[in-house]
């Protein structure tokens, strides 16, 4: 399966949910010991990256992220235990869910039409109808 996969997102009801995104920012604070070092590395903004993991810490009962303010000795964040617990426990489900997917979305794969080549995406242009002017086809 070449491009095809399968995106999973857990909704905890209406309003609170943990999908790819807050895995990846989770994965990244992780990695890089900061909020501000992980949004960068995904492309956000250090208040949005801020405010995910706000909303996680608010979701559970345990918090994700423990946070150090910055300041002259700078500042970190780290994944609490639940928090990485709680990326290990998506992963697995991830894993799991794609492997039992795997063979469906192989037969809709196999469904889709082929892509269109880039000179076939936008054959040339006439620039007139057997012999009429192009006012005329107007």
């Amino acid at each position: 399966m070449s491009g095809t996969r399968l995106t999973l997102r857990v909704d905890f009801g209406a309003s609170r949910s943990i999908g790819p995104g807050k895995i990846r920012l989770l994965e990244a604070v992780d990695r890089d010991g900061s909020i501000s070092q992980a949004g960068r590395a995904l492309g956000m903004s250090y208040r949005r990256a801020w405010l995910l993991i706000d909303d996680m810490n608010r979701c559970f009962r345990q918090a994700v992220v423990s946070a150090k303010p910055g300041g002259s000795q700078g500042g970190g964040a780290a994944l609490t235990p639940f928090g990485a617990e709680l990326v290990r426990d998506y992963r697995a489900i991830e894993a799991a869910a794609a492997a039992a997917a795997r063979p469906r979305l192989r037969g809709l794969e196999a469904a889709l039409r082929k892509t269109k080549t880039p000179s076939d995406a936008n054959p040339p242009l006439k620039n007139s109808i057997r012999g009429r002017s192009p006012r005329a086809a107007s």
